[in-house]
């Protein structure tokens, strides 16, 4: 009861440091030797990181997501086709800076979150089970789809940036091969994990700090606060909540044709239209360069909190109408 309080405040804490943390990369960003240091110390946490979600992850969740095929195909339709298309449009948003509006095309191709969609869609009463099936199948295929879809999108007419192929290879390595060695290590770490429940959860927010810290930082040195103004901060607020209201509308119509249960059409709704910080800041770790990473997920991480206050709200107004 307590995460799910937390997870519906309409103020996430975790944001709040995410505040705090590019404060102090604005003013005080780490250079030379530390720099570099902290450069293998977030390799180092995402290795680790990816490696615990995928000890936490059971066979029995993987084969029962696949039972409900309509809504996971759904959810997966939106979260991996519609959102990249609609990324495409926005990206031509005038006066953007290339790289904020690489950051834009770049969150519309991650996967859902986890957490948060199952929470929601507890309180709002939906398919908590089928939530949890469709939020891991959403990250495990991420890991898959993100990249390639980086690599297509971001080499046609409007991407800003070109990702090579080593850059998917990267993350592979660094991703894919901790989270599967984690997965066939989980017989001998279960018990374990279940015994420290909040280790993933405290491993998470601290790589995506750690990783913040490092990546403003680099984009700070690199003369980041000179090239975005206020006008392109309203503009992302602006873009992520048109996009965010479009793509909940569409995902509750998509159930209603489909139709979906009720409780299905939530699950649709809620781990359909939200898009995962915890995948996407070490994937763009991976993917860009250093100096760039800062400005490529500022988007991320104000449509991350705008997807948490809209969606509290909505989950808290279906429950009071359930009842």
């Amino acid at each position: 009861m307590r995460n799910l309080i937390r997870n519906i405040a309409v103020f996430d804490p975790f944001v709040s440091l995410l505040m705090a943390v590019v404060l102090a990369a604005s003013f005080l960003p780490c250079r030379g030797g530390l720099a570099i240091f902290l450069d293998y110390a977030t390799d180092a946490g995402i290795v680790l990181l990816f490696f615990l979600h995928g000890a936490k992850l059971s066979r029995e969740s993987i084969v029962s997501g696949m039972l409900n095929y309509r809504l996971h195909i759904a959810t997966l339709t939106v979260t991996f086709f519609l959102f990249p298309v609609l990324g495409m449009v926005l990206i031509r948003a005038p006066g953007l800076d290339p790289s904020l509006a690489t950051g834009i095309l770049y969150l519309t191709l991650l996967p859902s979150t986890v957490q948060s969609s199952i929470a929601f869609t507890s309180i709002a009463k939906g398919n908590v089970p089928a939530a949890v099936c469709a939020a891991t199948l959403s990250n495990l295929l991420g890991m898959f789809i993100t990249p390639v879809l980086v690599a297509i999108f971001m080499k046609l007419p409007g991407g800003q940036t070109q990702v090579s192929l080593d850059s998917v290879k990267n993350i592979a390595l660094q991703l894919l091969l901790p989270f599967v060695v984690g997965h066939l290590a989980r017989p001998l770490l279960a018990v374990w994990l279940a015994k420290h429940k909040s280790l993933v959860g405290r491993v998470d927010r601290g790589t995506i700090l750690l990783v913040v810290y490092t990546a403003f930082s680099a984009s700070v040195v690199a003369g980041l606060w000179s090239r975005i103004s206020a006008f392109n901060i309203v503009v992302m607020v602006l873009i992520s909540c048109g996009l965010l209201a479009f793509v909940l509308g569409i995902c509750w119509r998509m159930g209603v044709w489909l139709g979906l249960k009720r409780e299905d059409t939530i699950v649709l709704l809620f781990c359909g239209s939200k898009k995962s910080l915890a995948s996407g800041v070490p994937m763009a770790g991976t993917l860009f360069s250093s100096s760039e990473i800062g400005l490529i997920i500022l988007p991320l991480m104000i449509f991350h909190q705008i997807q948490l206050i809209v969606c509290a709200l909505i989950a808290k107004r279906m429950s009071k109408y359930c009842d």
